[in-house]
């Protein structure tokens, strides 16, 4: 059984780019590769803008092209076209190739697909890690209608992020401009850019609906402070880029919760907060590592007061269990262990209870933690593994105490 909070809760099947993710009452998984689609499609060569200009070393450009508009003129559509002819050259289609078992077919078929943008002028690619997953060969078919095979650099599925190589000598690259993502605010324009059902180049628009959302990963971590967007997204999304109206990367878009199996309004984009962090050291060190506690936990509520024995005025992040060995453990933070009378849910083997006799962490290294995000945000952001953190704690009974963790590093995690 996986925590609230720590697994997203979920009314119907969550769907990512050709994968179809069908989720029990805690968010459990399971992933079955859904063919390509529109895989024998033409491919439609679409009119481009200027490419991005110089980018900083081993990273996306620096000085793209300025968005003007023409006064009197409709002043929105001329940003959307003015987005698009910026970034679409920028967007490509990836296809996920199995070796085929038929003696007739022979070759690699295509077994599902997504969307991705250039990072730099070395050819890097971001898409997602389940885009690319199980793949026996990558091709990568960019705006112009140009099809080059690629290579797989490194994927972190924790953060579900993969970087993929093109030769830079086989295609005009025009790398992405990267957004700033406290600069993101709720209600601002958010614009996809992908290939949803194998349509190439397509453009939706929507707003920012929400910010701090935790969705799932491929493994049993989740990813912390994700966009939600009405902007629409559908299966063949997944890995392209959303932006905001200066044509800026703020987000991957990775999944959407419908129960149709297509969009229905609610879309999650991985903040580029996050894709910035794990896409230079994937391109690096073919890896990046994740900074790990060894616990699970929830937002607390005043209503838990009495029976936890907390103030009710009391913010933070409860701790609902530890891992035995893992850096929490051994630093003395306390898991409930007795069963109240709050009923949180149902799990695979009946209710499950709020339990007492956990800490309740209120500040890491100084910094408040009023809900679970705060604490999986600063570790996410600001930690690396092999460092020292202090966590302020609420005891039952309201005792405060001070504890200092070493992180680790995530233990690898089977695919949900």
């Amino acid at each position: 059984m996986i925590p609230r909070k720590i697994a997203l809760f979920l009314a119907g099947p969550l769907v990512v780019a050709g994968v179809l993710f069908s989720s029990g009452a805690f968010g459990s998984a399971a992933i079955s590769a859904a063919p390509a689609a529109n895989a024998l499609k033409a491919k439609t060569v679409l009119t481009t803008g200027a490419p991005a200009t110089a980018q900083q070393a081993g990273g996306p450009a620096a000085s793209p092209p300025t968005i003007n508009i023409a006064p009197g003129a409709d002043a929105q559509s001329q940003i959307l076209e003015s987005v698009y002819q910026k970034v679409n050259p920028s967007v490509v289609e990836v296809v996920n190739l199995a070796q085929s078992g038929r003696a007739s077919t022979g070759g690699a078929v295509p077994q599902g697909e997504g969307s991705g943008f250039v990072w730099d002028k070395q050819g890097h690619i971001v898409t997602n890690d389940h885009v690319v997953s199980g793949a026996d060969q990558l091709q990568v078919v960019f705006a112009d209608g140009t099809q080059v095979d690629a290579k797989l650099v490194a994927t972190d599925p924790n953060g579900d992020i993969a970087v993929i190589q093109v030769d830079p000598t086989l295609v005009n690259l025009a790398p992405v401009e990267v957004g700033d993502m406290s600069q993101v605010k709720v209600g601002e324009t958010a614009i996809a850019i992908g290939n949803p059902f194998g349509f190439q180049g397509t453009m939706t628009r929507g707003i920012v609906s929400a910010l701090g959302r935790t969705i799932p990963s491929q493994t049993t971590y989740n990813i912390p402070e994700a966009i939600q967007t009405d902007a629409a997204i559908n299966p063949g999304n997944s890995g392209g880029p959303l932006l905001n109206e200066q044509g800026q990367v703020i987000g991957v878009n990775d999944q959407i919760q419908s129960a149709s199996g297509s969009n229905s309004g609610v879309g999650f984009a991985i903040p580029i907060s996050i894709v910035k962090r794990i896409v230079p050291a994937l391109i690096q060190n073919g890896a990046y590592q994740h900074s790990y506690l060894g616990l699970a936990g929830t937002t607390y509520s005043k209503a838990w007061a009495q029976p936890l024995g907390l103030p009710a005025d009391a913010r933070g992040a409860y701790v609902e269990q530890v891992t035995p060995g893992a850096p929490a453990a051994l630093a003395g933070l306390r898991a409930g262990s007795n069963d109240t009378s709050v009923l949180l849910g149902q799990g695979n083997s009946g209710p499950v209870y709020l339990q007492s006799g956990g800490d309740l962490i209120t500040a890491v290294n100084g910094q408040p933690v009023t809900k679970m995000d705060d604490l999986l945000m600063y570790l996410e952001e600001q930690t690396s593994p092999g460092q020292a953190v202090k966590l302020t704690v609420l005891r039952s009974g309201g005792q405060q105490a001070t504890l200092t963790v070493t992180l680790g590093a995530r233990p690898a995690q089977p695919a949900s």
